[in-house]
């Protein structure tokens, strides 16, 4: 998958490694990653090596040292894959496949089967054109030859024919088969993924600060306290670790637990050097996805299903794909449709040609591209490299887009937000590649929500304006999306989980009398809680100028039991924590403390 010749993103194969602190596993794991390199073959991205323990802690030095014996190195791919199935479907369409996104399947429609087409190069691949009369003959059983469907974003439904209809639906494969046949047993194992890799979007992960994980190397700890494997890898400046795996139902809202993160940041502490401090405070995003696993009726333990894929003919012609992972998808995708030439009476004038296809953006892009941008348009070399890794040749005509910053360098390209390269010219370019909603824009086209939660916070009010401007959206429909992918980054991105209240109350005498008084300062009219005026009230008397929406999101964080006031125990919980860490940063901090935040507490995390 990882092959420069048939796409451009920028993808990266980060050393992560063992650590290994008893000498009976030095062996054991050093047999296991090198046939890990045998099975890889002549794609295999670089060998793997040992390393002793001097030379572990040079390249790690947040490694705990005491009775480390050595470590184990390997390399695996990341990919930013959110563009990449994206990119999959915009080069479909170049092959005349009609794509449509927010369509819910509600019913298969059945009936005799089509007669055998010609060839595939006669006929056409748009799904929403009408279908060719049919033919009856008698006796023969009926066959699924469309689907009843519906637009969600304007209720209307239509059907679409099909000569062969193919079930690629990922956790919801079950809900697909059942349409056909009720009485088909499961096949698939949904499995909720708790932080996790960044090669695929369905598990869950927390986005640490950047200090946390060495750029050049990630960690690997494949036996936790309960036997599942948990990772720690560099992504995008910042650090992903993860993850969990377990049996879950099915939900369009997959949340984060307050659970799950601190399991993941124990696990992460009891290899790090005693003197590095890995805070709640410093996890800036957290999410959970669902994994497809294909069940075995066997076991109920998704921990021990392996990853594979299988394809499924049903009576009635339906094709199911289920399983399988980012590695092997074009071999999925080959399989599926060998198959479907053979028992949809397709017709095909050669073998499949998707094995070396250059994707969309592939065509004019080269690794130096990014220089172009910076020299011929003026811009910031960061968003540059962005672009060019993202977009490939079409970040020319995103530059060409790009308003200008106001600034003597960068030139062009204004930024959503000032700690990533995203632009504002990308969230254009976004609704031309079907971008609906401003969530499509911050999860589906970037991963602003996934790298921080607070950022795509403080971004979204001007992206659902420069998205209202290109998609014609009114006032009611812009509040619309700005309180839909408020709830979104709160529900699935962990901006509302509350860490203080994981954590019980560690304030002095001392401390908690004077915050009791602080309490009531703030208290105008001693009503027995701080409510939004209450907080502009003391922050303009206090110098600190902070914006209604910040002094919102503040109230929010402290909220617990989300009446919209903060009573005497939200707020001790809220300082508690700003205390100890779990809460890194508050806008409020400041105003509350009337000091400058400390260094060894400013992670910014959620």
């Amino acid at each position: 998958m990882l092959t420069p010749k048939v796409h451009f993103m920028k993808y990266s194969f980060p050393p992560s490694f063992f650590p290994l602190y008893r000498l009976w596993q030095l062996p054991y794991f050093w047999a296991g990653i090198k046939m890990y390199d045998l099975i890889s073959g002549k794609q295999i991205l670089k060998a793997s090596y040992y390393l002793n323990k001097p030379q572990v802690l040079e390249r790690f030095p947040l490694l705990k040292a005491d009775k480390l014996v050595g470590g184990l190195v390997y390399y695996d791919g990341q990919h930013e894959d959110a563009r990449m199935c994206l990119s999959l479907a915009l080069t479909a369409t170049r092959y005349d496949a009609a794509i449509a996104n927010y369509v819910e399947a509600l019913e298969l429609i059945k009936g005799k089967p089509y007669p055998p087409a010609p060839s595939l190069s006669s006929t056409t691949n748009n799904a929403l054109a009408k279908s060719p009369t049919q033919t009856k003959p008698a006796g023969i059983a009926d066959v699924v030859t469309g689907a009843r469907v519906k637009d969600r974003l304007t209720g209307k439904e239509f059907v679409i024919r099909a000569r062969c209809v193919i079930n690629a639906t990922g956790p919801y494969t079950d809900t697909v088969r059942h349409m056909d046949d009720k009485t088909k047993p499961k096949i698939c194992q949904p499995s909720a993924g708790f932080c996790g890799s960044c090669v695929y979007t369905t598990f869950l992960f927390h986005t640490t600060s950047q200090y946390t994980s060495p750029s050049q190397m990630g960690l690997l700890d494949p036996s936790t306290r309960d036997g599942r494997v948990i990772f720690f890898l560099p992504w995008m400046n910042f650090s992903l670790a993860g993850t969990t795996d377990s049996p879950c139902s099915l939900t369009d809202h997959p949340a984060p637990t307050e659970a799950e993160v601190n399991f993941i940041l124990e696990e992460i502490r009891a290899y790090l050097s005693p003197d590095i401090k890995v805070r709640r405070g410093d996890v800036l995003s957290a999410w959970a996805g669902i994994r497809p696993l294909i069940r075995d009726l066997n076991s109920e333990n998704t921990q021990s299903i392996a990853r594979n894929h299988v394809i499924e003919v049903s009576p009635s012609r339906l094709i199911t794909i289920a399983g399988g992972k980012w590695t092997t998808y074009r071999s999925m995708a080959e399989e599926t449709m060998d198959k479907a030439i053979e028992v949809c009476n397709l017709k095909s004038n050669s073998s499949c040609q998707t094995k070396g296809l250059l994707l969309e953006g592939a065509h004019g892009w080269r690794p130096n591209l990014f220089i172009q941008l910076v020299q011929e348009h003026g811009m910031d070399v960061d968003v540059a490299r962005h672009l060019t890794g993202v977009y490939g040749d079409k970040a020319l005509v995103i530059a060409n887009m790009a308003s200008l910053t106001g600034t003597r360098w960068p030139i062009l390209g204004k930024k959503l937000h000032p700690e990533f390269p995203f632009i504002e010219a990308e969230v254009k370019w976004a609704c031309q590649e079907y971008a609906c909603h401003a969530v499509d824009f911050l999860a589906r086209r970037t991963r602003l929500a996934f790298l921080n939660a607070v950022a795509a916070q403080e971004a979204l009010p001007r992206i659902v304006e420069l998205m209202a401007a290109e998609l014609g959206w009114s006032k009611s429909r812009q509040k619309e999306e700005l309180e839909t992918a408020q709830s979104f980054l709160g529900r699935e991105m962990g901006f509302d989980l509350h860490a203080q209240e994981s954590v019980p109350i560690s304030l002095t005498m001392e401390e908690t009398t004077q915050l009791v008084e602080k309490f009531r300062k703030l208290d105008s009219g001693s009503k027995g809680y701080i409510s939004l005026s209450d907080l502009q009230r003391f922050c303009e008397e206090s110098g600190e100028h902070l914006s209604k929406e910040s002094l919102q999101r503040a109230l929010n964080s402290m909220d617990m039991d989300k009446d919209g006031r903060i009573d005497i125990s939200e707020y001790l919980h809220f300082m508690s924590a700003l205390k100890s860490g779990t809460v890194a940063h508050s806008p409020l901090k400041r105003a509350f403390n009337r000091a400058p935040i400390p260094v060894h507490r400013s992670g910014g995390g959620v």
